[in-house]
C-alpha cells in the first residue's frame, strides 16, 4: 500500500479513537471549552498516539467533536465506530480509549458506565476483555502495547498472508486454515468465533496495512525461535495444500523466512514436510 494510503488509514483510525473519547467525556453532557482542552492534551499524551503530530491531532480533536455534535444519536455513533474500525484490536483499543476518559477520576457516574456497556456491546468487546481494559487503565499502561496481538492470532495471519498471495482465498486454502487451527495445540483453547476473528482481522489488517507493515508486526509479535519456526511452518502447509505453491505463495514463503531470520536448512526442513 503506498504510504500516503497508509498515512490516510492511519489518520481514519485515529479519528475513530478519538470519537470514542470524545463520546466518553461528553456523556453527562456538553464539553465546555476547558474540557475540551483537557480533552486534546489528554490524547495528545495518550502513548496510542505516538508519532502522530501534535498539531495533526488537535484538529482530529475539534474535528470529532463537531462531527459527534450532528449525529443523530448514540446509535448512529456506535454504528460508525463499527464500520470505520473493523479490527477487532481497534475496535478494542477504542473501548479502552473511551474507559480511560469514563475513570479519568476514579469513579465513573452511572451514565458513564451505562455509555461504555453501550460501546462494548456494539463493538463486541467480552466481559473478559473488559476486565483486562479496566487492569490495564487503572495502572496506567499503554493500551496499544498490553493488550497486544495475541500468538495465536499472528500464527493465523501467517496462513492468511500465504493463501491471499494471489489475492484470492480458495475454499481449500481455508478448510485448511481451519483444520490447522483445530489440530494445533496453540489454537487448544480458540474457540471457533475466535478462530474467525483472528482471520477476519488479519485479512482486514493486511488490506488497510499492507504486506510489508504486516511482516513487521509479525516479526515484533514473534519473538522467539519455537514461535517463528511454528508460523512458517503453519504458512507451509497453507502453501502446499494443494501440492503445486504459486509463484505469489512461494515469494511470501521467502519473504516471511527472511523476515523471520530463518536459516536456509530449517525452511528445507519444514518445507519438506509441508510438501507431504
Amino acid at each position: 500500500m503506498p504510504r500516503n494510503l497508509i498515512e490516510q488509514a492511519r489518520r481514519d483510525r485515529n479519528a475513530a479513537l478519538i470519537d470514542a473519547m470524545i463520546l466518553a467525556a461528553s456523556a453527562n453532557g456538553g464539553m465546555r471549552e476547558a474540557e475540551m482542552q483537557a480533552l486534546i492534551h489528554r490524547v495528545i499524551e495518550r502513548p496510542e498516539f505516538d508519532g502522530t503530530n501534535a498539531k495533526d491531532l488537535n484538529g482530529l480533536v475539534e474535528a470529532s467533536a463537531r462531527r459527534l455534535s450532528h449525529a443523530r444519536g448514540l446509535e448512529d455513533i456506535l454504528s460508525s465506530l463499527r464500520e470505520r474500525l473493523p479490527d477487532h484490536r481497534n475496535r478494542l483499543l477504542a473501548f479502552g480509549l473511551a474507559a480511560s476518559v469514563a475513570l479519568a477520576d476514579r469513579k465513573a457516574t452511572r451514565t458513564e458506565l451505562g455509555l461504555l456497556k453501550g460501546v462494548q456491546a456494539s463493538l463486541g468487546i467480552t466481559d473478559e476483555e473488559v476486565s483486562r481494559v479496566f487492569e490495564v487503565v487503572e495502572t496506567g499502561q499503554s493500551l496499544a502495547d498490553a493488550l497486544g496481538e495475541p500468538l495465536e492470532r499472528l500464527y493465523a495471519e501467517t496462513m492468511v498472508l500465504v493463501s491471499a498471495a494471489d489475492g484470492v482465498m480458495e475454499e481449500a486454502e481455508l478448510s485448511a486454515i481451519l483444520e490447522n487451527m483445530a489440530g494445533d495445540p496453540v489454537f487448544h483453547d480458540v474457540s471457533l468465533e475466535a478462530a474467525r476473528h483472528y482471520l477476519t482481522d488479519a485479512l482486514q489488517s493486511l488490506n488497510a496495512e499492507g504486506l510489508p507493515a504486516r511482516l513487521t508486526a509479525l516479526a515484533q509479535g514473534l519473538s522467539t525461535r519455537a514461535q517463528r519456526l511454528n508460523a512458517f511452518r503453519l504458512a507451509t502447509h497453507i502453501a502446499f495444500v494443494d501440492r503445486d505453491p504459486s509463484a505469489a505463495e512461494l515469494k511470501v514463503l521467502d519473504l516471511l523466512q527472511f523476515t523471520l531470520g530463518l536459516s536456509n536448512e530449517e525452511v528445507a526442513r519444514i518445507t519438506s514436510e509441508g510438501a507431504r
